[in-house]
């Protein structure tokens, strides 16, 4: 529900507006607004074509006739049909009007919601003797033009009300305004001087509290509560003092048959067991550069496999159980009181090391833990509950003491190895550069190709098992349909699981079919001998990355579509979707999404978005692709940075923790590692994790493959199953062609 709304509603019930329900607007789009001139939108054209064009996604509109009088319009739309996000660009000439010939992404399904004829929706209201505001539209949106100045000028206006007002008079007003609520003297200038913090953001500049004190900047010290970092021990959280040694050897990738000759012959003997590939197989325009690759190392390594407790969410503690094996197969088991991501912040901060020794690397991983964090970590991120179990553990992760990094760029490749004042230096080093030196590149093998096809209408998806049918899936995208149309989510991404028995299989050798047909930037391998757990990984999608600047990275993907089959077809598909409304609304509230989830551990300011809906292409697939960054605060650690953000919304929708919590009263199954993340934290406070998608996870003999869509208010029911279909496609195909090729 918008500010106007929650204005009308909440001040006072006698002074309460008729809320509607909208049944012929769309529900999202963007607007150009008319506004009367008041304070709150000073500097600010009104008007059609004025520019000032805003961003929209809304179920619930106020009835102007029935405002009461202290409750004044200040603002509307200028006309009843939405705007591009994009405006008229320049395209190819060599096509014959090209945008004639694509779909812009309207959904005849919900054709109830068209725009009624010269009808203008209240967008802003005022109260007429108080300093209230409200707007129905999106301020803070990052396609919202003057939001900024928007909120410059409520917070002049804030200011001066304050500035104006006795101290004494303030609280004999709020007093009075309270009632019965029994508001203390001193509440109000409390809240007031959060409010009047947080709004300094905007400008960077110190402000004056209501008794002309100045206040400290937004989050100083310890204010990021419910991200503090815990001082407690932890009986394998002791300090650690590592050293360094590490070898360079130039333009070798590219002389020994690439990484996957590689890591096939220095990790891959005796079934790739407790092995893991953090995969740059696709390099094209810079998306990615290293690849990192390890086994079972020295007496650093150790394994960790975290379940949360069957109790989990149903008290104020999270917890869950965690068996810790080292490099000489002794487990121990704890159970974490405080949940995974709390102890796994304990352990990055106890590890010292000296920066000379890691001089002249050009990468951020300088070993640490590599591993994945389930979908399901999300309770330990403000969800309230899990509705499903994970079947696998919901975070696996080995530390990676020695391993290889490749260098795609210039083809080298380096060999890493970690140890500590209380270990000796291993002969790892020199064995595997023994190893790497009698490398010869593979010959190449013509691989078999599966040419059959089951019928649309089987019950079973290309020989796997559907957690959902077509009809049910439909139903569930019109139940997010209703949500959303009653206000309670503007987007939910609604996923399911394709399961298939597999037996014995070789999933190394999957792997190597899935990254070689379908390459990603993202793409890992990672093998939990113990837990029986292979997880063969094409993501295309960035989740978050921390560099040793402090830079923070996300990358979401929300929108998809097939590739052509001709380059004319290729091209259209891919305007096709750059024009798309349903996926620019689907991209954007993903943007704005993880622009306040990186605004919660960031420099005040530092948030912003230097890429927009841009489309990328894969192999059998067109993406669109947005970059959000930002400056990481000192005060805060990495793993602090990934909670705040986990899971990412890319796979969970806006607002996020109420998506979440519709979406598991949707979805029959815990999604496990699907919509996790896999990647690396590094003992010097990188991370870089990826989205887990387009993935076959390998469990107990069974192949599980999960796929989705984010269902918005243009959304179609069956375009969504097919979009969750198509994302299925790749991962999908590996494995019947692999079993064919066996």
């Amino acid at each position: 529900m918008c500010m106007v709304l929650k204005l009308s509603t909440h001040l006072n019930q006698s002074m309460a507006g008729s809320v509607l329900l909208v049944h012929k607007l769309l529900l999202w789009g963007f607007s150009e607004i008319e506004h009367d001139g008041c304070r709150l939108f000073s500097g600010i054209p009104s008007g059609r074509n004025s520019g000032f064009k805003v961003v929209r996604y809304h179920s619930l509109v106020i009835d102007p006739e029935t405002l009461p009088k202290e409750l004044v319009p200040i603002a509307w739309t200028s006309c009843t049909n939405p705007l591009p996000f994009f405006e008229n660009q320049s395209t190819d000439n060599s096509l014959n009007d090209p945008l004639s010939k694509v779909q812009n992404g309207k959904s005849s399904y919900l054709g109830q919601f068209e725009a009624a004829p010269n009808t203008k929706v209240l967008m802003g209201i005022r109260h007429s003797t108080r300093p209230h505001f409200g707007v129905q539209f999106h301020p803070e949106s990052i396609a919202t033009s003057y939001g900024s100045q928007i909120f410059k000028n409520f917070r002049e206006i804030t200011e001066d009300y304050w500035t104006r007002s006795q101290a004494s008079s303030v609280r004999r007003r709020n007093a009075d305004y309270a009632g019965n609520r029994r508001l203390t003297n001193m509440q109000v200038p409390s809240i007031m001087n959060n409010l009047l913090k947080r709004v300094s953001v905007l400008e960077k500049k110190p402000w004056m509290d209501i008794n002309g004190d100045y206040l400290p900047q937004l989050y100083d010290g310890d204010e990021i509560d419910c991200f503090s970092v815990s001082n407690k021990d932890h009986p394998i959280n002791e300090k650690k003092s590592l050293k360094l040694r590490w070898k360079k050897f130039d333009r070798l990738a590219s002389r020994v048959g690439g990484a996957d000759n590689i890591f096939c012959e220095i990790f891959a003997e005796r079934g790739a067991k407790n092995t893991f590939w953090l995969d740059s197989a696709s390099i094209e325009k810079g998306r990615a550069r290293f690849s990192f690759m390890g086994a079972k190392g020295g007496p650093l390594w150790k394994q960790l496999t975290f379940r949360l407790s069957d109790k989990s969410g149903t008290a104020t503690k999270v917890g869950g159980n965690l068996l810790v094996e080292d490099y000489d197969g002794h487990t121990s088991s704890f159970f974490l009181e405080d949940g995974f991501f709390d102890f796994l912040n304990r352990e990055l901060l106890s590890f010292h090391y000296e920066e000379k020794d890691f001089a002249g690397l050009p990468f951020d991983f300088h070993g640490g833990y590599v591993g994945y964090i389930g979908y399901d970590l999300k309770l330990e991120c403000g969800v309230a509950s899990n509705r499903h179990k994970s079947q696998a553990p919901d975070a696996c992760f080995f530390f990676a003491d020695n391993f290889l990094v490749i260098d795609h760029l210039n083809e080298d490749v380096y060999m890493m190895s970690l140890y500590d004042q209380a270990t000796k230096e291993t002969s790892w080093l020199d064995e595997t550069e023994q190893k790497l030196l009698r490398l010869k590149p593979r010959p190449i093998t013509e691989k078999k190709t599966r040419t059959t096809k089951p019928s649309a209408d089987s019950p079973t998806e290309f020989g796997f098992y559907v957690d959902k049918s077509r009809d049910q899936y439909k139903n569930d995208v019109e139940k997010c349909l209703e949500y959303i149309k009653d206000g309670e989510s503007y987007e939910l991404c609604l996923t399911t699981q394709l399961r298939k028995e597999i037996g014995q299989i070789n999933s190394l050798g999957l792997y190597l079919y899935l990254r070689e047909s379908n390459p990603a930037p993202y793409a890992a391998w990672l093998n939990f001998a113990s837990e029986k757990l292979c997880v063969c990984c094409s993501s295309p999608e960035r989740f978050l990355q921390l560099d040793r600047n402090g830079t923070l990275e996300a990358k979401p993907i929300k929108g998809t579509i097939a590739r052509g089959t001709t380059e004319e077809d290729d091209g259209l598909l891919k305007m096709q979707l750059q024009y798309s409304e349903k996926d620019q609304a689907e991209n954007l509230m993903i943007v704005d999404l993880l622009r306040n989830d990186l605004g919660r551990v960031c420099e005040p300011g530092s948030v912003h978005v230097p890429n927009l809906m841009v489309v990328e292409s894969y192999a059998t697939v067109h993406t669109m692709v947005s970059t959000i960054r930002g400056k990481k605060r000192p005060n805060v650690s990495g793993v602090d940075c990934v909670r705040a953000a986990f899971p990412g919304g890319s796979m969970t929708g806006a607002p996020k923790l109420r998506s979440m919590e519709l979406l598991d009263s949707l979805e029959s199954c815990s999604r496990g590692i699907y919509s996790g993340s896999i990647g690396f934290f590094s003992i010097n406070q990188t991370f870089d994790l990826n989205i887990v998608i387009r993935t076959v996870v390998i469990h107990e003999a069974e192949a599980s493959v999960g796929a989705g869509g984010a269902i918005v208010a243009l959304s179609n029911p069956e375009d969504e199953y097919e979009e969750m279909r198509l994302k299925t496609r790749a991962p999908v195909k590996a494995v019947l062609q692999f079993e064919d090729a066996m």
